[in-house]
């Protein structure tokens, strides 16, 4: 059955799969954007996704902007969206803390309040991090009394996007248990490729890494032989949050996007290199110096990193089970993750490294 959805989000990596599993499902999806004007090149990348760029519609509009700078006949318009699909966020490593509050938090608010309030269910990415419930202690955060956390602190320890990130989750869940909103959590691990074709935009992180790696910038496998990357691809978590969107069970709850079979970072580095031909590292170097060595800027420059990114490399295990239970309900099919990442490499390499061999 079509439905009415509202996107944020829709021009990143993520918000484009999620554009075109949509409407090849028949539903009509608006999607907020800055810049109206750009719909036509969108729905040019829905098509080549192989979605249905005729039932991608722009609602302009700005996350930093009061009621998310919609126009009246907008909001008309938005009241019918069965679902809110929240994932516009600003990425990027050094982020002022103001900056991504700006985007990040109070753009999460305004969305909850505008699902809350035209009893729209909110669907909003999360992250991994929150399943992760040492770190989120460790770092300072009352998962019990959010509101005694001193998040000054917690933006000093992980820097300004990820705590952002985290301020933003327990803001909404603020907003929807107070306005009566039903809202779900999709919580992805770093997002690989699609399982088939590979595709993911430069910028992503997965896509950092292998940089680094095909210019020889890895000379060291970061953490030890048990610290690894959490992977999920795209496909994977786009049709996870579509179901989560539609199934009255899904209210109130959070759901863990992970493949647990991801590999260990040296395995991953490894396979990354065998099939594109790279050398991969096999020596380790401690986290502890490696984060003091991204503390230098010309390091940082020239690894093309941040001491920021080194929280997502850990040790800690994921509990599945109640989502690869979800996914069996819904018909949803766990890709094999070496081979979507063997996919994503080379489509790292035609794509985002041949750009950099003809510059």
């Amino acid at each position: 059955m079509s439905a009415e959805c509202f996107v944020t989000g829709g021009t990143g990596f993520i918000g484009q799969h999620l554009l075109a599993h949509l409407s090849t499902k028949g539903h009509t999806v608006r999607v907020l954007m800055r810049h109206p004007e750009r719909i036509a090149a969108l729905r040019e990348q829905i098509d080549s996704l192989r979605g249905v760029a005729g039932r991608v519609f722009a609602v302009e509009g700005d996350l930093e902007k009061h009621n998310l700078g919609l126009c009246l006949a907008d909001r008309g318009t938005l009241k019918n969206a069965k679902a809110v699909f929240h994932l516009g966020a600003h990425f990027a490593w050094g982020l002022s803390p103001e900056h991504a509050r700006a985007v990040n938090v109070e753009g999460a608010r305004r969305v909850a309040l505008l699902a809350a309030e035209q009893k729209s269910r909110l669907v909003m990415v999360g992250g991994y991090m929150l399943r992760n419930h040492e770190h989120l202690q460790r770092i300072g955060i009352e998962t019990r009394q959010p509101e005694l956390t001193q998040w000054p602190a917690v933006y000093r320890r992980v820097g300004a996007y990820e705590a952002s990130k985290l301020e933003a989750h327990f803001a909404t869940l603020d907003v929807m248990s107070t306005h009566g909103g039903q809202v779900t959590i999709v919580h992805p691990a770093t997002v690989c490729g699609h399982s088939r074709t590979g595709h993911i935009l430069d910028g992503q992180p997965l896509v950092a890494l292998i940089r680094n790696l095909a210019q020889g910038k890895l000379t060291a496998v970061p953490g030890s032989a048990r610290h690894w990357l959490p992977l999920v691809t795209v496909d994977y978590l786009i049709e996870l949050m579509s179901a989560c969107a539609f199934d009255p069970s899904m209210a109130g709850r959070e759901l863990l996007a992970l493949d647990d079979r991801s590999p260990n970072l040296r395995d991953l580095l490894a396979q990354v290199g065998q099939a594109l031909g790279f050398r991969s590292p096999r020596h380790h170097i401690s986290l502890g110096l490696l984060r003091l060595l991204l503390h230098i800027p010309p390091v940082a420059r020239f690894l093309n990193s941040s001491a920021e990114a080194l929280d997502f490399i850990q040790t800690t295990r994921f509990d599945t089970l109640e989502t690869e239970q979800f996914a069996d309900r819904h018909g949803i099919a766990k890709p094999d993750i070496r081979q979507s990442l063997e996919r994503t490499a080379i489509f790292v390499n035609t794509h985002c490294l041949g750009k950099d061999r003809t510059r």
